[in-house]
């Protein structure tokens, strides 16, 4: 007879097959290509963000910076600085369509809650 947290682990793989397959792994090689190229369009964003936009600062942050969290369906999540404020919905929209395959996220560090403005600074990675 297997063990309380055994028996919840095998009810939650069959009801949430995808949750648990092996293809889904973190060692998926398809995933680490993912991986690579979600940091390749984030390093493409700072850019674009930095010269068309002033950006003084631009910061990776959630997933992408802990490969442990990182999955298929993850996105890529960016604080600028430095944005002048009349200019920052144009930046959101011009990061926001350079991949097709990631969901490009921007924040502006300045005007969004305490609590993830301390998650930025305290794990983000500046690009």
């Amino acid at each position: 007879m297997g063990t309380q947290s055994d028996e919840l682990a095998a009810y939650y793989a069959k009801k949430y097959p995808l949750t648990f397959v092996d293809d889904f792994s973190e060692t998926d090689s398809s995933l680490t290509e993912r991986y690579k190229e979600a940091w390749q369009v984030a390093a493409r964003a700072a850019a674009i963000l930095k010269e068309r936009y002033g950006a003084q600062k631009v910061v990776a942050f959630g997933s992408l910076v802990d490969r442990t969290r990182f999955t298929r369906w993850s996105d890529v999540d960016l604080a600028a600085w430095g944005i002048p404020d009349d200019r920052f919905y144009a930046a959101v929209g011009a990061v926001t369509g350079i991949s097709k395959k990631f969901k490009v996220d921007l924040v502006d560090p300045e005007d969004c809650r305490t609590s993830l403005r301390s998650v930025i600074e305290s794990e983000g990675v500046e690009l």
